[in-house]
């Protein structure tokens, strides 16, 4: 795997290996979200984003969830965590509450639909997962895959700033 330095045209940057290897998952993780994601909303009229606050609300249980954690997780702007809540809560997925240790904070916390809705959608998502994520792999590499998938995830979670 080269350091980049040996690239001097636009042909090679291209047909670099490891630029190829980040396209590849970029693709392949984009595809893998239309093709998820439009599922869970033709089923169950939810976007994947509004899907992935369920299962992060869910998650936490108890009191809920404060808004910038939720946000962090998403990495989405305030703003933009406000935008979707506010369409979550119109919907009826979530309620925002009062955060005891916090006088300005708000918890996220899911409602009996939106529990509803998770599960049911949880139990499509899964099914998809195995079919279109899965099972192209060799069977006796999915989980490595799946640990390397962790490791990655929580090594670009950790670089990242924190939202403010």
């Amino acid at each position: 795997m080269g350091d980049g330095a040996g690239i001097v045209s636009a042909q090679e940057a291209a047909n670099d290996g490891l630029v190829l290897a980040f396209g590849r998952l970029q693709g392949a993780a984009g595809r893998l979200e239309y093709l998820l994601g439009s599922a869970i909303e033709e089923e169950f009229g939810i976007t994947h984003a509004m899907y992935e606050v369920l299962l992060i609300v869910g998650r936490a249980g108890g009191p809920g969830v404060s808004m910038r954690t939720v946000a962090q997780e998403r990495v989405l702007t305030t703003g933009g965590m406000t935008r979707l809540v506010d369409r979550m809560e119109a919907a009826g997925l979530v309620v925002r509450a009062d955060d005891p240790g916090d006088r300005r904070g708000r918890l996220l916390r899911l409602t009996e639909h939106g529990e509803d809705v998770v599960v049911r959608a949880s139990r499509l998502h899964v099914e998809n997962i195995r079919r279109h994520f899965l099972a192209p792999l060799p069977e006796e590499a999915r989980e490595q895959f799946m640990e390397c998938l962790r490791i990655l995830s929580h090594s670009a979670r950790d670089a990242l700033p924190r939202l403010r």
